[in-house]
């Protein structure tokens, strides 16, 4: 007797393509969710349950075309999938395992952000969708950054200018910074009391100023003996 098992008929990640082809038109569609990765894997480091994906398809059914948010976020799946990692997220591949956290970056070719897309992340059922306009141009009515959260099939706005996702023990918000030397406004992940979470950059510019701190203290000290007649070098 042959056994039919469904899940041996689906197609795995290295079949389906990786890409929609769909070039974005504005670099800060990647840079922004590429920062909010950086500094989830510096404050998460010890962490291997979690994935951060950039562009990348989200494929939820065979007969479909994947979900490709700017950037998500997955809880509960493994970080790490291989020395290449994944090509796609497919949730047949991933335990069933929805992303909790979608972002789209607006840029100047409007997509559906707050209309398609919100359904379609909506009816796959990841908990928090984000909206972010980079651009003052494009701003216009609506708040920069628009947080929703999912419930009972509906994206509901969220208020405040962090907003606190207690499911990812985080809240994201948007701040002036420098991120690969470009000072602009970024969206960054800050803590329950409201700090900001470290970027890469910054954490190397903490340590050079603390070495650089301690080099001056050394100094001082050497020349205070010599001050009181007294060789450092040989002590």
């Amino acid at each position: 007797m042959v056994h039919y098992h469904p899940m041996d008929c689906l197609p795995s990640s290295a079949e389906l393509p990786d890409s929609d082809d769909t070039p974005v038109d504005n670099e800060l569609q990647n840079l922004i969710p590429n920062l909010l990765e950086a500094i989830l894997a510096l404050a998460w480091s010890n962490r291997t349950d979690w994935f951060f994906g950039v562009d990348m398809g989200i494929y939820y059914a065979p007969s479909q075309p994947p979900l490709v948010p700017d950037g998500f976020l997955s809880l509960g799946v493994e970080r790490f999938i291989g020395e290449e990692g994944r090509l796609s997220y497919v949730l047949w591949e991933e335990d069933g395992i929805v992303p909790i956290f979608a972002l789209e970056v607006v840029s100047k070719t409007y997509g559906g952000e707050y209309e398609k897309k919100k359904l379609d992340y909506a009816q796959l059922g990841i908990l928090y969708y984000a909206i972010y306009v980079p651009s003052r141009k494009y701003r216009r009515k609506r708040d920069p950054l628009e947080v929703y959260r999912l419930v009972d099939g509906d994206y509901i706005l969220q208020s405040g200018s962090q907003i606190w996702l207690p499911e990812i023990g985080l809240a994201i918000g948007r701040e002036r910074g420098v991120y690969l030397g470009r000072s602009r406004e970024w969206l960054y992940w800050y803590d329950q009391q409201g700090n900001k979470l470290s970027t890469p950059e910054e954490l190397v510019q903490q340590q050079t100023e603390r070495a650089e701190q301690q080099q001056q203290r050394a100094e001082r000290l050497a020349q205070r003996l010599r001050d009181l007649g007294i060789n450092p070098e040989d002590i």
